[in-house]
């Protein structure tokens, strides 16, 4: 059958999938696909043939994706011209299979979408290798290393080693006290640092400790069992940390550890556009959310923005999920791609006579196993649940569910393992967000969902048990423009569709969008909140005393509240539907006050009247008058002012310079006597 995309293979797998009776669901352009049932065995000329003809195929099988791909290239098939999709696992395989065709015409529709290229991150490694431990496993695994490895055993304790009789690896004593760095470029510093010494006999002694001492190494293997070195230890390349009593976990680590040596590279997960960055301005904090949910350490305050090293991101997203500018933007990949995806997944099932479909958000390992493990021994997926594989979950924020209830979902279900833990604080506050705009537009509660199991079949049991709300009728939308124009796009869709579309909801304390207030009254106009907001919320008018407010570009991150001297601004954090949020008003005005010698104007009156006020004739530069004068007159008159009355940088003739000669000679002249 031809696609869109090219030919569509689509295979039973040996009659154990019903799709016979859902094949009118996926069929496109009139025509219902043929259903192989042995297509990577006795029917395997078909693929070679459509191969053969040159056009991109999307074969429904991932299992013999190998084969597949091998066959293809013997035909001269390019490989980019080869898609796999599963629907065996996440479709067929289920007691609801029958049902599932508009979920498979989703997902064959999604895997059409082209992916987008990300950039790499260069890391190097030369073997340098430092083991730290506490007991005879690590003196074990330093020396079995040390085969492929550059290898330097650190011991925090040493009771019960008993010194090799050749030293083939150098051994110190030490206990670490701090650490830093990745893969090609750790750097520890150690206290009680001291060699072993050279005569130790039955037990390791070592010579004079020292404090302070200061170490490089490529790589780290951590059998100590106790606090890791690093935070997100799991995410930090060249970190190796098993369980010392594991003897499996501890080979596992020695096999990837000697192999690592040379260039490596590794996704740039992260994009970081520092312009866009609302942490600071002018020594006053507005944003921390980045810095606050990042697990791996990879993320730090660097004056009026934050340092992102991409060497030590671990990819979990967890930046991306709450940052509101989209400064840090996750790229791999990017937001832009995941509603691309989710829009023509939801569009297939919606044609394909779909309704109300649970979403299930699960990452490309835990979920992907999960989803497997139900397949095989369990119920599978119920029909209207669909799968939707991104590379962490904890990259999703409220741009994206908004975007998924707008298409027509009728529930979101995010699956992580628990040992993401750590990770999901930033997902549940947007979470947390979404549940509040979903209830303020008069949905019922509960309809987004944040699953942590490591069983799969309870799991599975969640799955099949919970209710069905009903989404609404799908509203599309092209995914332009950046983050924050997404969640926009996405929100309007779909309060239009929304039981209350209501103007506004109130959004908790510390919500990433809001207004800002202005007491009109403390207000100066010094505009200096226009100075220090990043996203050109707060505007000025170079031509009148004016202070405005472009509520769609507001953070809340609170920098316009630190930095005002009247503590005149509060901030309000909520949604804002309408579209007068898009565009400039006015919070406060003032009759300008203008030159008192050209007649410009040049700053507000009320201002100027109090500066007169508090300086003039009360300050020894404005102590006349004339000078007084100068406080009501614009930055150019007032400097040619100054001139016109004397050059202020002129002083007086400079006195003749007197030796002693001067005086014992008699030559200084007598009005100069008084100076003797």
């Amino acid at each position: 059958m031809a696609t869109e995309s090219g030919r569509l293979l689509v295979c039973n797998c040996n009659q154990t999938m019903p799709l016979e009776a859902v094949a009118g669901a996926v069929a496109q352009g009139g025509t219902a696909p043929f259903i192989h049932s042995a297509l990577c065995r006795s029917q395997l000329g078909n693929f070679r043939d459509a191969a053969a003809a040159g056009t991109p195929l999307t074969v429904c099988c991932t299992q013999e994706a190998p084969l597949f791909r091998e066959i293809g290239q013997e035909a001269g098939l390019d490989e980019e011209a080869l898609t796999f999709v599963n629907i065996r696992e996440r479709a067929g395989w289920s007691g609801e299979a029958s049902q599932a065709g508009p979920k498979i015409a989703a997902l064959i529709a999604e895997a059409a979408v082209a992916g987008t290229p990300t950039t790499q991150v260069s890391l190097s490694s030369d073997g340098i290798c430092l083991v730290y431990g506490k007991d005879q496993s690590a003196l074990d695994a330093a020396r079995q290393l040390s085969e492929r490895l550059d290898v330097t055993l650190l011991l925090k304790e040493s009771a019960g080693i008993v010194p090799p009789s050749v030293m083939d690896v150098p051994v110190f004593h030490g206990r670490i006290i701090r650490s830093s760095g990745y893969l090609g470029a750790f750097e520890i510093g150690v206290d009680d640092y001291a060699p072993a010494n050279p005569a130790s006999r039955d037990a390791f002694s070592f010579e004079r400790p020292q404090n302070g001492a200061v170490s490089k190494c490529d790589l780290i293997l951590d059998l100590t069992g106790e606090t890791p070195l690093f935070t997100g230890h799991d995410k930090r390349d060249g970190y190796f940390r098993p369980d010392p009593g594991d003897p499996v976990a501890v080979q596992k680590a020695l096999f990837e550890l000697s192999d690592m040596v040379g260039e490596f590279a590794k996704p740039r997960y992260v994009d970081f556009k520092a312009d866009l960055c609302a942490h600071s301005r002018s020594r006053k904090t507005g944003c921390s959310r980045c810095i606050d949910v990042c697990p791996a350490g990879a993320i730090s305050s660097d004056g009026d923005v934050v340092a992102f090293d991409a060497h030590i991101c671990g990819g979990c997203g967890s930046c991306n999920s709450v940052c509101p500018t989209g400064a840090a933007h996750y790229a791999f990949p990017p937001t832009s791609t995941l509603v691309e995806r989710l829009s023509v997944l939801m569009q297939a099932y919606a044609d394909a006579g779909g309704r109300d479909a649970a979403l299930l958000i699960h990452d490309t390992t835990d979920g992907n196993a999960m989803i497997d493990m139900s397949a095989r021994f369990g119920r599978g997926l119920p029909a209207h649940v669909i799968p939707f594989a991104v590379t962490q979950v904890t990259q999703i924020g409220l741009d994206f569910l908004a975007a998924a209830f707008a298409f027509g979902a009728g529930r979101v279900v995010l699956y992580a393992h628990p040992r993401k833990q750590e990770e999901i604080g930033g997902l549940a506050g947007q979470i947390g967000l979404a549940e509040t705009v979903l209830t303020g537009l008069g949905f019922e509660s509960g309809r987004v969902e944040l699953l942590v199991e490591a069983d799969p079949d309870a799991v599975e049991t969640r799955l099949w048990s919970m209710d069905r709300p009903a989404g609404v009728a799908p509203r599309f939308f092209l995914p332009l423009g950046g983050k924050r124009e997404i969640m926009d796009t996405a929100l309007a869709q779909l309060r239009l569709a929304a039981p209350t579309p209501v103007d506004s909801i109130a959004l908790p304390p510390g919500a990433p969008y809001g207004a800002v207030n202005v007491d009109t009254e403390a207000c100066t106009l010094c505009l200096a909140c226009v100075s220090a907001c990043p996203a050109s919320a707060l505007l000025d008018n170079p031509d009148a005393p004016q202070l405005s407010f472009v509520e769609s570009s507001c953070v809340q991150c609170g920098l316009c509240k630190n930095t005002c001297p009247e503590s005149a601004i509060t901030l309000e954090p909520r949604i804002n539907f309408l579209t007068a949020a898009k565009s400039p008003v006015v919070m406060k005005e003032e009759e300008p006050f203008h030159c008192v010698r050209c007649d410009k104007p040049f700053a507000a009156k009320s201002t100027i009247d109090r500066i007169v006020k508090t300086l003039a004739e009360k300050h020894s530069m404005f102590a006349t008058p004339e000078a007084a004068r100068r406080l009501q007159m614009c930055e150019d008159c007032r400097v040619a002012d100054q001139f016109e009355a004397g050059n202020p940088m002129t002083g007086g003739a400079r006195p003749m310079v007197r030796t002693t000669a001067d005086y014992q000679e008699g030559k200084v002249p007598d009005e100069d006597e008084s100076i003797h």
